[in-house]
């Protein structure tokens, strides 16, 4: 079957697909190498989060750390409500492969953390999306330094 013309094309890796289609509804175009650095950005920012909830649950004597052990803020809150009413699946398989790689973390995360986990991805990814928008309301593609600014950003606040 033929995609229709106005259908964007979907780059390989599951979950990209999806998040490079969220990123292209708050009007950005996106290409491979970008996908590639949002896939970057969302794998380090995913891990961030999982590394301080397990430093409080440990700090709570806990074995397995909880979706209250993230430092969810108000504004990701609202972009992971905002998501969810999206009703956009995304698959883990990648996410959880690609963390398997990274430095171990002390603890291991409940089977509510990890259902938590597709949204807080989808919230990272609108709220970079719209913090390219923030810098440039009239940008369409994000350039080098751009992507600097909006990393220094999440960096200084997850």
């Amino acid at each position: 079957m033929a995609k229709k013309p106005d259908e964007p094309k979907k780059l390989p890796g599951a979950p990209m697909s999806k998040l490079e289609l969220l990123v292209r509804t708050q009007g950005l175009e996106v290409d491979k190498a970008d996908v590639a650095r949002l896939r970057s950005f969302v794998y380090q920012k995913v891990y961030d989060l999982l590394l301080a909830a397990a430093v409080l649950a440990q700090a709570n004597q806990r074995q397995l750390f909880e979706p209250h052990d993230l430092p969810i803020t108000k504004g990701l809150q609202h972009l992971i409500d905002e998501f969810k009413k999206m009703n956009t699946a995304i698959n883990l398989g990648p996410l959880l492969e690609k963390l398997s790689k990274l430095p171990p973390l002390d603890l291991g995360a409940s089977a509510a953390t990890e259902a938590l986990l597709p949204p807080v991805i989808g919230a990272l990814t609108l709220g970079l999306a719209r913090a390219f928008k923030i810098i440039d309301p009239a940008m369409k593609k994000p350039t080098e330094a751009d992507w600097q600014k909006v990393e220094q950003i999440f960096d200084l606040l997850l």
